[in-house]
């Protein structure tokens, strides 16, 4: 196999301003956040996300990031809306392309396939139909003739996810309750980085979990970064539980930029991963 291993900024070095790009998680569980920090020092701008939104999208937009957002939701699980996301949506400072949750599974899925839609019912009868002007529908063509939603692929320029364990191959491996759509969005993307809590020898999978957990294999991915404690705030179980009090802090934030200044300054800008945990720990 070949050696994918990477550091975070030489996972930044290869993306550039105004792309497309897609972040794995839900919510506030299981997000890429140290490749989301590394975005955040970075001078990126004008990027497009893709997300199933949390505080990924949310830090982004709160620092200038983001020129749209396509998302189902935007949360912190424990925290009904993000609130960074709120104020960029609220003050118009990003665009926006809101789908429900099955739709844009259906998007990335239909990019997955280098297919240009997927037809499916979810949407029908919502406003998300009038409103989208990407949306359209279409009429089977047999003798049922249902109206179906046709919903356009959304394709990725490049997608960031997080797994429990990786090898240097590019073998991704999900010990949670969830894997919701992280392959989706490697398969949708031109390029894929992962990042991981542990990197591993490939036979040590099977000492972790089932076959069933291997959800990322080494033909979706083309960068592996080893950051443990990587998804920090968000949970990773059964590694780490949510960080509660931290997501209060960050959530916090979006009520004034000195408060916001000084988050990023402590939190964001540390770039190693040991200076960024002793950060954490001494909050």
């Amino acid at each position: 196999m070949l050696d994918k291993r990477m550091t975070e900024d030489e996972v930044v070095a290869q993306l550039h301003d105004g792309m497309t790009l897609g972040i794995g998680g839900w919510a506030s569980r299981r997000k890429p956040m140290s490749l989301v920090r590394a975005i955040a020092r970075s001078k990126l701008r004008d990027l497009t996300l893709v997300s199933y939104a949390g505080p990924d999208v949310g830090l982004l937009c709160a620092l200038g990031k983001v020129k749209k957002v396509i998302f189902a939701f935007a949360s912190l699980d424990s925290i009904a809306l993000e609130p960074h996301f709120r104020v960029a949506r609220q003050s118009g400072a990003i665009d926006v392309e809101e789908y429900d949750e099955g739709m844009l599974q259906w998007g990335l899925y239909a990019a997955s396939m280098r297919l240009p839609f997927l037809p499916l019912r979810s949407g029908l009868g919502s406003d998300v139909v009038g409103r989208t002007s990407r949306v359209r529908t279409v009429r089977s063509p047999y003798d049922d003739g249902e109206e179906l939603v046709a919903m356009p692929a959304l394709q990725l320029d490049a997608a960031i996810i997080h797994m429990h364990r990786a090898d240097r191959g590019g073998n991704g491996q999900c010990l949670g309750p969830d894997p919701y759509f992280d392959n989706l969005f490697c398969m949708a993307a031109k390029r894929r980085f992962m990042s991981c809590e542990r990197l591993v020898e490939t036979p040590a999978f099977a000492r972790e979990g089932s076959i069933h957990t291997l959800c990322i294999n080494r033909m979706m991915v083309d960068g592996v970064v080893e950051a443990p404690f990587g998804a920090h705030f968000t949970e990773c179980p059964p590694d780490y539980a949510r960080d509660e009090a931290f997501q209060r802090l960050y959530a916090g934030t979006a009520k004034s930029a000195a408060a916001l200044a000084q988050f990023v300054e402590r939190f964001v800008l540390p770039a190693r991963a040991e200076a960024y945990r002793k950060a954490v720990e001494a909050r």
